[in-house]
């Protein structure tokens, strides 16, 4: 799965503030994500975070 900093991924389920959007942070081997709702960030392993994902929403930046 194609993942990037900046994208913001729609979960499966929600984070206990409620949200179920997340912005990526980092990507890598695990993934930094913050919660659009509240504002938490924290570290998960790729492999976990990738059968939770919903979908992917992602803001080409082709401005010229």
């Amino acid at each position: 799965m194609d993942i990037k900093v900046g994208d913001k991924l729609k979960m499966k389920k929600k984070h206990p503030c409620g949200a179920d959007t997340m912005d990526v942070l980092r990507a890598g081997v695990d993934f930094r994500l913050r919660c659009t709702g509240c504002g938490h960030d924290f570290f998960v392993a790729r492999s976990k975070i990738e059968k939770n994902i919903k979908s992917v929403i992602r803001e080409d930046s082709t401005h010229v």
